[in-house]
């Protein structure tokens, strides 16, 4: 049982999906300010608004003291908007920063590499002419 368990840990995969994972949370904080830091900020310049979590915001009194926020129900579309605009901001930045040059170089790699000499394959009809023979030699 052990040895199993030492196999699976030893196992290349899950080291390259270890070190994936930690590589990804760090790049995950890189994104992250550049969401945050960079994109955010000129959005906000444009649109005149810091953020979108105040739009659209509904406030249900739930009977219990006036005024006590604690009790109220707070619906806010805005602040699922913000979301949204933030999800698609780490999307786009992934892409543009990440995925979008390393398929470029991919490209380029591939355009240098020579292709591969194809096998020619035999017809249809000499196939069947080297069976006949290889037949015709057993007998």
């Amino acid at each position: 049982m052990l040895k199993g368990f030492k196999d699976f840990i030893v196992r290349g995969n899950v080291i390259d999906l270890a070190v994936a994972v930690v590589i990804g949370a760090a790049f995950g904080a890189v994104v992250t300010s550049l969401v945050n830091d960079i994109l955010n900020p000129v959005i906000a310049g444009v649109f005149r608004v810091p953020d979108l979590s105040h739009f659209a915001t509904w406030t249900i009194y739930d009977g219990g003291t006036p005024g006590d926020a604690a009790d109220d129900a707070i619906v806010s579309f805005g602040s699922l908007l913000n979301v949204i605009i933030n999800f698609l901001l780490v999307a786009a930045a992934i892409y543009f920063a990440i995925v979008m040059p390393l398929n470029k170089l991919a490209e380029r790699t591939k355009k240098d590499e020579p292709a591969p000499d194809e096998a020619v394959s035999p017809t249809e009809i000499e196939l069947l002419t080297q069976i006949r023979d290889s037949l015709a030699t057993k007998d």
